[in-house]
């Protein structure tokens, strides 16, 4: 009959390679650099696996065989790190017991050799009737600095570094494994997002110091409690993502009423004093509402608004809204049809006309964005580029623009152009900076370009407007002051900015031969620009009858459908 526990034919041991029967448990540890023990604490005795001598290299058990025996090798500085583990006595668990995880060096050969070694002691103990430690059972294993950092790595790349719990990468990917497994076993869960309502004011009168202690305590006040296999992690600054674990439209409400309790029912001691806060939650439930990552994070973020929205602290579950959705999916495809266009080069500029009123012939051209798509038909600026200012794409399609324009009025010599910028690129340095790249050695494209800003932005961020257009005006361009009168910009911060034209909002010039209240408003501007010595523009000419007076008001260019449709940039040279 063979042996059914071979031997190593060169030492005699078992090979654990050939084991057929049974665990070698104590094979199992020694090859990993572990040993395990009991602890009676009530009588001090310490019972070691048989691999424990080797491993922690102490030659004889006996010099550990109790607990105030093993105390005396640690390390004078580390050993009340293992003490307290056993001090705390407040909620243990007399059946699963109290979980410990702790790290200490261990000196084998007594406190005075210089043999060291660095342990992890991993077990849970257990009550006795008084609630006090009466049993130990635990794991000690060797680590090196291999291990210890390894173990670093693991926390900065899993771990917020403020809180503890999981960080936004980790969460979305927690999340997007949950998502899947949920719709493999039919089953639904919950995403909730958290926000603490009162930061900022604390922030601003304590610090943000203080600030960051109360979100590392809701984080930890929720996180408690959280069920076994729900997770929990920070997705920006004051704000928790949640994943409940199998949890239906009831059972989430009742779990949002659980985290709001928790933060709003005692205060949180701080560096600075006791404060009081308070959570608002959004949440989804998926795959039901949201299976993709994308979906279920920004749910959960448009219900957190609403929620914050309210007055008091509230919870607020998603509900599909076809007409919401709807508008989103154009929002999206818009957004993509414009990157697409400016990656496929597929802006175009079309031309209007301003019409001199001393001469009746066009002097200026208003440089007009399209979008082509890619059967060739074109979409007007108005159709996505409000969409795309939302999205944060407005910067994108300016820096497109000023080229195509730079590129047109190089073309052609004599040809002087306006074109219009977003609000958000009278701060964009990389625009002004785009500005002298292309027109380098190119000083009359400079002179033959008016920049048009918004009256609403040039009043939204004066002192930033005054900035940009006063760089304009040394690189040698013209400013434009596009829909005036729409807004409320004063004639004092008219004349603050430095303009050298302003452009009438065409709500007040489209019905200017009948209405008698828009001709005082549109006579009086045209006089006190000219005060200032700016030329004026009216938008939305449509008739004759509307020319003729703005004409005769002193007017000093007209731009409208009643002097044509915008054409083609290509077809500039015809036209002229």
């Amino acid at each position: 009959m063979p042996d059914e526990n071979p031997k190593s034919p060169d030492t005699g041991k078992r090979d654990p390679l050939t084991e057929t029967e049974g665990l070698d448990l104590v094979g199992i540890l020694s090859s990993v650099e572990e040993t395990a023990y009991v602890w009676d604490l009530r009588t001090g005795r310490l019972d070691w696996e048989s691999n424990a001598a080797e491993i922690l290299d102490v030659g004889d058990l006996s010099k550990i065989s109790t607990g105030a025996a093993y105390h005396a090798l640690i390390a004078p500085e580390h050993l009340n790190v293992r003490l307290e583990v056993f001090a705390r006595s407040v909620g243990a668990d007399p059946e699963r017991g109290v979980p410990y995880r702790i790290q200490y060096r261990l000196r084998p050969g007594g406190l005075r050799s210089g043999k060291e070694v660095r342990l992890e002691d991993q077990g849970r103990w257990w009550p006795g009737a008084d609630g006090h430690p009466q049993r130990a059972r635990g794991v000690v294993r060797i680590v090196d600095d291999h291990y210890l950092e390894q173990q670093r790595r693991l926390v900065r790349n899993d771990l917020d570094e403020l809180t503890g719990q999981l960080n936004r990468m980790r969460l979305t990917e927690a999340l997007a494994t949950v998502l899947s497994r949920t719709e493999r076993e039919q089953r639904s869960s919950a995403f909730l997002m958290i926000s603490v309502n009162n930061l900022a004011v604390i922030n601003e009168t304590f610090g943000l110091e203080v600030g960051d202690e109360v979100i590392a305590e809701v984080g930890r006040r929720i996180r408690a409690k959280l069920r076994g296999g729900d997770i929990i992690g920070r997705y920006s600054a004051n704000k928790f993502g949640i994943v409940l674990m199998n949890c239906g439209a009831g059972a989430v409400h009742t779990a949002a009423e659980r985290f709001i309790n928790a933060v709003r029912d005692t205060t949180i001691k701080t560096s600075a004093a006791q404060l009081s806060a308070t959570v608002s939650l959004g949440g989804v439930i998926i795959p039901d509402q949201a299976n993709s990552v994308h979906d279920a994070v920004n749910f959960a973020l448009r219900t957190l608004d609403i929620a914050k929205s309210k007055r008091f602290d509230c919870f607020v579950l998603y509900e599909p809204s076809p007409s919401g959705d709807g508008a989103r999916l154009r929002n999206k495809t818009i957004a993509e049809s414009v990157v697409n266009a400016l990656d496929e080069n597929r802006m175009r500029l079309v031309l209007q006309p301003m019409v001199s009123t001393k001469t009746g012939k066009p002097e200026v051209y208003e440089a007009l964005l399209r979008m082509v798509r890619p059967d060739g038909s074109l979409v007007a600026a108005g159709e996505f580029v409000p969409i795309a200012e939302q999205l944060g794409l407005s910067r994108l399609i300016d820096r497109r623009t000023l080229e195509l324009t730079v590129d047109l009025l190089k073309q052609h010599r004599e040809l002087i152009l306006s074109v219009n910028v977003s609000g958000l690129t009278c701060s964009d340095k990389e625009w002004l900076t785009t500005l002298r790249r292309v027109t380098a050695g190119h000083p009359d494209v400079l002179r033959r370009m008016i920049v048009e800003i918004t009256e609403t932005v040039a009043l939204h961020e004066l002192d930033q407007s005054v900035n940009f257009v006063n760089t304009l005006k040394e690189l040698g361009c013209r400013v434009a002051i596009d829909d005036f009168g729409a807004g409320y910009t004063s004639f004092k911060n008219l004349k603050l900015l430095n303009v050298d034209m302003v452009k009438i909002d065409g709500a007040f010039v489209k019905n200017v031969a009948n209405d008698t209240s828009d001709q005082i408003f549109v006579k009086t501007m045209i006089e006190l620009a000219k005060t200032f010595g700016m030329e004026t523009v009216a938008e939305w000419v449509g008739d004759e009858r509307s020319a003729k007076y703005l004409t005769d008001a002193g007017i000093t260019y007209m731009q409208g459908y009643y002097y044509g449709m915008p054409f083609d940039s290509s077809d500039y040279v015809k036209a002229a």
